[in-house]
């Protein structure tokens, strides 16, 4: 056996802990720099089969970073890794913990929410419906289907007239991306609420169909157990739960970037469209194709647009370039207000590749005429676990690049707006 396999096995030798609420107190999380092969193996085969370790991004190539999170009774083991394998790593969070106290989880009433703290699936369906309850004209709320658990996934359809073209938005697909929903349901309050003539031409001339939280039970597990968890909750195996949504969509499902392990962060399930989760998504976006122009969905973390596809060997989509030219004026806006960098391209280039995705699918199957995806702050100091401080600036430069990007498709000629 060779020493590079030596070390995997003492490395994967983990145990199972069931724990009502899982702590994370001193652990680190390191940046690791992929030099070579050997590394790649290795570091691919951790992400896989060790459940003491947890990769916050998917080692995919040479010539990339990615943060590991490493556990205290780890880190010996660790460093005998990096000292093995010659890695280049920098630490970036010394305690994991300390940041998601920090967090600033929310238990409000419902006339308290705001955007100073994170919240609750329940907390945000009750603003929801205070929202419809004032603004019942232009504002519908939509059972979408229930999830494993039973929760319900809701739909916000905004619209002010008949004919508009329509914006998809899905958010929090990944139960740990606490910032996803978060900015969904500011940018919905800015829709109805600013006085800025730019963000109400976004209102009055789009339909928006917003799923703000289509990972309910994931949602809720990191809130209730484990604020690290990312899939679902189906237990597809006797030790394992959960799928990967954003790998388990019908179109080149299992094509790169997938796991068929299920103790993997990115396993993309039995067979595609497995997840009752990710058929709730499918059968609201399939009732309202037509008038869908723009399929937009948000995750975090690492500062980047993606466009499609994200599929092993995909081909450019035909408009690839016009798409480049809407997320460059987005970048340029974005980074205007804060001065954050974000970058843009092919989500296997500029990423990894991740097939099965829902960006993939919208467009794959049903032609959308855009599709993209955000990655929000930041670039891993803080990485999932962005203090609620940074909600609202990284709100608002959201919004202030989706005016940006729908402005350049407009003026490409991809919708025709009164």
């Amino acid at each position: 056996m060779s020493p590079l396999w030596t070390v995997f096995s003492l490395l994967i030798s983990t145990t199972f802990v069931w724990s009502a609420q899982v702590r994370f107190d001193n652990y680190r999380v390191y940046e690791i720099a992929i030099e070579n092969q050997d590394q790649l193996q290795l570091l691919q085969h951790l992400e896989q089969f060790s459940d003491a370790y947890l990769f916050w991004e998917t080692p995919v190539r040479t010539g990339t970073k990615v943060d590991l999170m490493v556990p205290p009774h780890k880190f010996s083991d660790f460093s005998e890794l990096v000292s093995r394998l010659q890695l280049h790593v920098s630490t970036k969070i010394e305690n994991v913990q300390q940041l998601i106290d920090k967090e600033q989880l929310s238990r409000s009433r419902r006339d308290e929410f705001g955007w100073t703290k994170y919240h609750s699936l329940d907390e945000i369906y009750d603003w929801i419906d205070g929202l419809v309850a004032q603004h019942s004209d232009i504002l519908s709320v939509e059972f979408v289907g229930n999830s494993y658990e039973g929760r319900e996934v809701r739909a916000v359809k905004l619209s002010h007239k008949e004919g508009n073209p329509g914006i998809f938005l899905e958010s929090h697909i990944h139960a740990r991306e606490w910032i996803t929903s978060a900015t969904t349901t500011w940018i919905l309050n800015e829709l109805l609420s600013s006085a800025d003539p730019q963000v109400q031409e976004l209102a009055q001339n789009y339909d928006w169909y917003i799923l703000p939280v289509v990972n309910p039970d994931g949602l809720n597990y990191t809130q209730e157990v484990n604020r690290m968890w990312r899939k679902t909750r189906y237990p597809h195996s006797v030790l394992c739960l959960g799928v990967d949504m954003n790998r388990n969509f019908p179109y080149h499902w299992m094509d790169g970037g997938s796991s068929s392990n299920p103790c993997s962060d990115t396993y993309a399930g039995p067979e595609p469209a497995s997840e009752i989760e990710s058929r709730n998504i499918m059968d609201y976006f399939k009732k309202y194709k037509d008038q869908i122009h723009f399929y937009l969905s948000f995750h975090s973390y690492s500062q980047l647009i993606l466009l499609p596809f994200g599929y092993q060997d995909a081909e450019k989509v035909t408009n690839f370039y016009d798409w480049m030219e809407m997320a460059e004026a987005a970048v340029i806006t974005l980074s205007k207000r804060y001065g954050t960098l974000y970058t843009f391209g092919n989500t296997a280039e500029v990423l990894y590749v991740a097939s099965g995705s829902t960006r993939d699918w919208a467009l794959g199957t049903f032609n959308v005429p855009i599709a993209a995806s955000y990655e929000f702050r930041d670039t891993g100091n803080y990485g999932f676990l962005l203090p609620a401080e940074q909600i609202i600036p990284n709100s608002e430069e959201v919004l202030d690049s989706l005016v940006a990007f729908l402005a350049k498709a407009r003026e490409l000629g991809y919708f025709k707006v009164d």
